[in-house]
């Protein structure tokens, strides 16, 4: 058996978990350089690929998904137990990591029904705006939309979602309801921008009910969706809503939907377990508890 070499996994660690070679070295404090060639120097001691370098970035493979968990989760816990032996043991309690609009408008209204069934179990809910590859904070349960980056967490399952076109009511006239999708162009569109685009977007959802618009559509942007969310409340255009995120504004009649057309994404949303190799004895009354509030 070929000696481990373990001088190479922490840099291999954090780039799995970051999926980066550049956020990698600047957490390490190491270079770019140093941390590619320590990852090539390991993929050749071990015999396979662990990265897929495409268009300058990196991509995790199969097998470099699979050994980042493994290290992750050692790593994980070679730091709890330290913790432990220093006195500083680790709060009992469950950390939820959730995007900031799920958290907000899915998983908050929903989050006695936890507690009233598992009242022994402390939960926290960590909400972001960023990936989980962007998270400082170690988690024992994660959700957010499916495509971005997770690095070497382990996904438990996958949930559908629905994708649709909401505005104040106050901005389209009831008698004109339901309006045609190439209709929706001609008022303001919200939208979220940001720097990696990993969600649906206005052109997308045109192209993927095969619509094509005449004049380029005027956009409003904000740096997140709860922002454009919240314009489309005020009736300053229309937004993208995901159903999860936006049934109960709707039902509350802050929302409607001004067509009836709606994309379905039977794997829109991912629900991730931590990696550490001793997770929290209650992670799977979360994750069952999410599979059965999601429909999955």
């Amino acid at each position: 058996m070929a000696q481990l070499p373990l001088n190479r996994l922490r840099p291999f660690e954090a780039a799995a978990r970051l999926e980066s070679f550049s956020r990698a070295a600047a957490e390490l404090g190491m270079t770019q350089t140093a941390v590619s060639k320590q990852i090539a120097a390991l993929e050749r001691e071990l015999g396979f690929t662990l990265f897929e370098r495409r268009n300058r970035a990196v991509f995790l493979t199969d097998a470099g998904r699979r050994l980042g968990r493994v290290v992750s989760g050692a790593i994980s816990d070679i730091t709890a137990e330290l913790a432990a032996l220093q006195g500083l043991r680790r709060s009992d309690e469950l950390i939820l990591h959730c995007q900031l609009c799920e958290a907000f408008y899915w998983l908050m209204p929903r989050l006695s029904g936890f507690h009233q069934r598992h009242p022994g179990v402390g939960l926290r809910v960590v909400s972001s705006l960023n990936p989980l590859t962007e998270t400082p904070e170690a988690f024992d349960v994660a959700m957010q939309t499916s495509g971005r980056a997770s690095g070497s967490a382990r996904l438990a399952f996958t949930a559908a979602d629905d994708i649709f076109p909401v505005c104040a009511p106050s901005l389209v006239r009831k008698e004109t309801l339901p309006i045609l999708p190439h209709q929706i162009a001609s008022f303001p569109l919200l939208v979220h921008a940001v720097t990696r685009q990993d969600w649906m977007v206005w052109d997308d959802w045109f192209e993927t009910l095969g619509i094509k618009l005449e004049h380029p559509p005027h956009y409003v942007s904000f740096d997140s969706y709860p922002l454009a969310l919240q314009a489309a409340v005020a009736g300053q255009g229309i937004a993208l809503g995901w159903r999860r995120t936006t049934e109960g504004m709707i039902a509350e009649g802050k929302l409607v939907r001004p067509c009836t057309q709606k994309i379905e994404r039977p794997t829109e949303l991912s629900v991730f377990r931590g990696t550490s190799l001793q997770p929290h004895p209650k992670v799977d009354q979360l994750v069952a508890w999410l599979k059965e509030e999601l429909g999955v």
